[in-house]
C-alpha cells in the first residue's frame, strides 16, 4: 500500500510539473504577424550606381538626370555624369574629367554639387578638394554649362579669401533675377574651419562669405546622431571617438526668393537669413546676420534641402531614413520613410512632379566604424511622386 502510495505521489507530481513546464513554454510565434515600423512613400528606383558613392543630383526641364562623384578615397574615373538609359557618362566630356595639375581650374577635380538653373543652364560645385585635403589655386570653383551645346560658358574660381584653406563647398542654389546675370548662394560645410554662405555675383564672378563663423552656420558641440540604431561619431583606428562637426549643408531659396534657408550638418534646427541683404556688398555680417530667424526643430537631422514654387521647404531625414516637408506655416509633414533610404543625401525638385534623391550610405563610411568600409553597393538614386513643381527665380 505504502509503495502505491508512493507511485501516485510521483505521477501526480510529475503530472503538475510537466503542465508547469508546458505553461512556460511559449508558443510558436509567426514573426510576420507582429507589428512593425511602418513605411511610406512609393519610392521609385531610377539609377542604381556600383562604382563610387554619389551625393547630388538633378534635373534639367527635358528630364536630362546628372549626378556627381566626389573624390572620398573612391576610385573615382569620372567626377560629373549625366544618367543615360541607367548608366552613367563622363559629363561634359572625359577630358574635363581628367584633374589638370598646370591649370585646377580647366578640369573638375573632385565635385560636391550639381544643380540645374531656372533658366535650365547646368552649375558644377567644384569642391577643388580631394580627400579633404586644401584645394589648390584654381581648384575651387563653379562650372557653368549649356546644357544644349553641352559646353562650359562660365568658370567662376573663388579666391582664397572666400574659398579658405579650411573651406568645402557643399551646395548652390540661384535668384537669376538679381544684377544683370543673376546671383549664387552657396553652403560651406567644412568641419576644419569657420562656416559660412558664400554668395556669388555671376556676372562679374565677384564672391563674399557672410554669415562667417555665426552659430547658425556651425555644427551643434558635441552632437550625437543616430542612424540605423546607431550614434555616429568620428571613429579612426587608433583614435578616441569624437563629435561629427559639419556645418552649413542644406540649402533652400523660397518661392520668392527673399528667404535662403539652410542647415548644419550636425544639427537639427532650421535656419533662414534675407537673400537682400546676403546680395547686398554694403552691410557688414553682423547687420546681415540680424536677418536670421532660427525656424526651429525638423524633427531629425538633414543633409539636403529643397524647395518648390509653393513655398514648401523638403528636408532630408537621415537618422530615420526619411524624406521630410516643411509647409508655410511651420508644419512639418513626412513623405517618405523607408529602410532602403539609407542617408538621403540630395534632393531635386524637377519639371515631371517627381522629388528625385540620392541614398549613399555615408554613415556607413570606414572614417565612423574605426577603418571598416560597412558601405553595402549598389548606392541608389530614387524618386518619389509631388506634383509639385521647382522654383523658377528667373
Amino acid at each position: 500500500m505504502k509503495l502505491l502510495k508512493l507511485l501516485l505521489f510521483l505521477a501526480v507530481v510529475g503530472f503538475l510539473g510537466s503542465a508547469v513546464y508546458a505553461q512556460s513554454q511559449p508558443a510558436k510565434i509567426d514573426l510576420t504577424t507582429l507589428p512593425r515600423e511602418q513605411t511610406l512613400g512609393e519610392i521609385e528606383p531610377v539609377a542604381i550606381f556600383n562604382g563610387p558613392m554619389p551625393t547630388g543630383v538633378t534635373v534639367s526641364q527635358s528630364g536630362r538626370i546628372f549626378v556627381n562623384f566626389p573624390k572620398w578615397g573612391d576610385r573615382v574615373e569620372y567626377t560629373v555624369a549625366e544618367v543615360r538609359n541607367g548608366q552613367t557618362v563622363a559629363y561634359p566630356n572625359p577630358e574635363m574629367n581628367r584633374p589638370n595639375p598646370s591649370d585646377p581650374s580647366k578640369s573638375l577635380l573632385s565635385v560636391q554639387s550639381v544643380v540645374v538653373d531656372p533658366r535650365d543652364r547646368l552649375w558644377i560645385l567644384d569642391t577643388g578638394s580631394v580627400n579633404f585635403a586644401p584645394a589648390p589655386p584654381g581648384g575651387a570653383k563653379l562650372v557653368g554649362v549649356d546644357l544644349k551645346q553641352n559646353q562650359v560658358f562660365k568658370t567662376i574660381v573663388f579666391p582664397p579669401n572666400v574659398a579658405l584653406p579650411t573651406t568645402y563647398l557643399n551646395d548652390v542654389r540661384f535668384d537669376l533675377r538679381r544684377g544683370k546675370a543673376g546671383m549664387a548662394f552657396i553652403t560651406d560645410s567644412s568641419d576644419k574651419g569657420p562656416n559660412g554662405i558664400i554668395v556669388v555675383d555671376l556676372d562679374s564672378g565677384r564672391s563674399w562669405r557672410r554669415l562667417n563663423d555665426h552659430p547658425s552656420t556651425k555644427a551643434v558641440p558635441n552632437f550625437l546622431p543616430s542612424v540605423e540604431g546607431m550614434p555616429i561619431m568620428n571613429r579612426q583606428p587608433g583614435q578616441p571617438p569624437s563629435p561629427i562637426k559639419m556645418g552649413a549643408d542644406g540649402i533652400a531659396i523660397s518661392a520668392d526668393g527673399k528667404q535662403l534657408f539652410y542647415c548644419p550638418l550636425a544639427g537639427r534646427r532650421l535656419y533662414s537669413v534675407d537673400v537682400d541683404a546676403l546680395a547686398d556688398e554694403r552691410l557688414s555680417d553682423q547687420e546681415v546676420a540680424k536677418t536670421v530667424v532660427d525656424r526651429g526643430e525638423k524633427g531629425g537631422a538633414s543633409d539636403g534641402l529643397e524647395s518648390d514654387a509653393q513655398n514648401r521647404i523638403y528636408l532630408t531625414n537621415y537618422e530615420q531614413n526619411a524624406i521630410q516637408r516643411r509647409l508655410p506655416d511651420g508644419t512639418i509633414e513626412r513623405l517618405v520613410h523607408d529602410p532602403r533610404v539609407l542617408w538621403p543625401d540630395t534632393l531635386s525638385v524637377a519639371q515631371d512632379g517627381y522629388l528625385y534623391f540620392t541614398a549613399n550610405q555615408l554613415h556607413r563610411q570606414a572614417r565612423y566604424h574605426n577603418g571598416q568600409d560597412l558601405r553595402q553597393k549598389p548606392y541608389s538614386l530614387f524618386r518619389v511622386r509631388i506634383n509639385a513643381q521647382p522654383v523658377a527665380l528667373r
